[in-house]
């Protein structure tokens, strides 16, 4: 079994799964909930389900982009209990946990699997999103980036091609993209219990991450805001 940690936007999800299904799950979607709720909800669903840490096969976590402050506390608590429990830990990238989740509802969308592309997007600032597009094995199209959307914004993919946007940034974009053949889904959200498949995956291939240096997937560097009144008075 594997305890998956997706803590990448406001929502605070915690799974755990075997290799054939999820076996269990704790969210919120409280505000800023991940520092308070995480390891109550990780304490829950190994006592629910009888195990110990170190009864775990791997612990997953989403290691980005998203939110700093998110990723921050999620790779923390996953190291934690990796290092603690001599487990294995395994970084999964934000758009590839999305991609998995929105799989399955492809035929629903589109009517088939042809020449379909998936583009996972994280709200970043004003019109900029974290991005990347799959196709419909899961295989990058493109590579993750931080984009600000506007007119010519994906043009340079043939029209040929559907591209499925979702994820809590691609409501803004659909007024700004210009290009045909595109499809809006802005009732994902995403969940832990969507990195069940790339986490057996990676325990397939062997692809875990360094316990001691391993580090968020920011994308962009953390910036601070000044603030609004000078508190010395100077």
């Amino acid at each position: 079994m594997v305890l998956c940690i997706e803590t990448a936007t406001n929502l605070c999800s915690v799974a755990l799964c075997s290799s054939e299904r999820v076996m269990s799950i704790r969210e919120s979607t409280e505000i800023k909930s991940h520092a308070s709720m995480l390891t109550v909800f990780i304490d829950e669903i190994l006592k629910d389900n009888g195990i110990r840490a170190r009864d775990l096969e791997a612990v997953a976590v989403g290691k980005g982009p998203g939110s700093y402050t998110g990723l921050r506390i999620g790779v923390s608590v996953a190291k934690g209990i990796a290092y603690a429990a001599s487990l294995p830990i395994i970084g999964i990238d934000t758009t590839l946990t999305m991609f998995w989740g929105m799989h399955p509802r492809i035929p629903g969308i589109t009517g088939d699997i042809e020449n379909i592309l998936l583009c996972p997007m994280i709200d970043a600032r004003r019109m900029e999103v974290y991005d990347a597009i799959y196709d419909a094995k899961g295989n990058a199209f493109r590579e993750i980036s931080a984009e600000i959307i506007g007119e010519t914004s994906f043009m340079e993919i043939p029209e040929s091609k559907k591209i499925i946007f979702f994820g809590d940034g691609s409501s803004k974009c659909r007024e700004h993209i210009g290009r045909k053949n595109v499809y809006f889904e802005e009732d994902f959200s995403i969940s832990a219990s969507y990195m069940q498949i790339p986490a057996y995956h990676a325990i397939n291939k062997s692809h875990f991450e360094d316990v001691a240096y391993f580090e968020p997937f920011y994308l962009k560097d953390f910036i601070t805001s000044l603030p609004r009144k000078n508190i010395l008075g100077n």
